[in-house]
């Protein structure tokens, strides 16, 4: 497990200790997937034991850190400060957006691709995020105005300036919200980009972008908590981000050179 960056505030310190503990439960999880309780959310959606053992640790770790910051989790969804006397008086709209384990499928299917992700939010503007994968033992963080890391080294976007060879992500195409848009969307890059990739971990993805490794992610329909750390990490890493259309809860997210010309081609203009 790593240790904490030498750059990194205090706030920064906060989170990364907190994805921290909460992955080491998840590897232990990980290691017994025979005794993983597995429930239905809905359509291809699941949750596991794991994410609520995840999200707890979480939960205790940044509401004793930061007792006065409200908390936003994929499991729980709002919780008020811990400490609503100092919540008025201290937190200045504040607020925790918590993934505690994105990839769930993957996770109870064996595969080890997943990762826990916070976010922090101030005033409804995203100024820090991580996004930690346990099995590889990668750590992307980045704060505002300061930068996108990997462990301890900074990292860019690509440089890529042809669709023809770009490498585009997406998430999930599968379920009753995506009928509509997502296969539309997908079908308007086939023949116009080099590939696709679809690795079932979107705050993994985000972060594969801001390291340069893929060009560009998109998704339609894309929770608060699946995308604030990432779309801070590509931000803050030299790339862009926008909305698709009038689908406010879609995310591009890709280097400056492609930005423009996927959001032509995937907004039909």
């Amino acid at each position: 497990m790593l240790g904490l960056p030498g750059r990194s505030s205090s706030v920064m310190n906060v989170m990364i200790l907190a994805v921290q503990k909460a992955a080491r439960g998840l590897v232990r999880d990980f290691c017994e997937l025979e005794k993983l309780q597995v429930s239905r959310k809905d359509f291809g959606n699941f949750v596991t034991t794991a994410d609520r053992r995840s999200e707890d640790i979480l939960l205790e770790e940044l509401s004793h850190a930061r007792p006065e910051y409200d908390f936003l989790s994929e499991e729980r969804g709002e919780v008020p400060a811990k400490n609503p006397r100092s919540r008025f008086e201290q937190n200045g709209g504040y607020r925790w957006i918590v993934d505690p384990l994105d990839g769930t499928t993957n996770f109870w299917h064996g595969v080890p691709h997943f990762a826990v992700s916070i976010a922090l939010e101030h005033h409804q503007d995203i100024v820090a995020g991580v996004v930690f994968n346990p099995i590889t033992d990668e750590l992307f963080w980045g704060e505002k105005g300061c930068g996108a890391f990997l462990n301890n080294q900074r990292i860019r976007v690509s440089g890529r300036k042809s669709l023809e060879a770009a490498v585009i992500s997406t998430g999930s195409v599968f379920g009753e919200r995506y009928a509509k848009s997502a296969p539309h969307k997908l079908q308007s890059l086939i023949g116009k980009v080099g590939a696709f990739r679809h690795f079932g971990a979107c705050t993994l993805d985000l972060a594969f972008v801001a390291a340069g490794r893929f060009d560009a992610f998109f998704e339609t329909q894309l929770p608060l908590w699946d995308k604030a750390a990432g779309a801070l990490l590509i931000r803050e890493a030299g790339g862009y981000t926008a909305v698709l259309d009038d689908l406010p809860e879609s995310l591009l997210g890709s280097n400056e050179a492609l930005h423009d010309a996927l959001r032509r081609v995937l907004n039909g203009t």
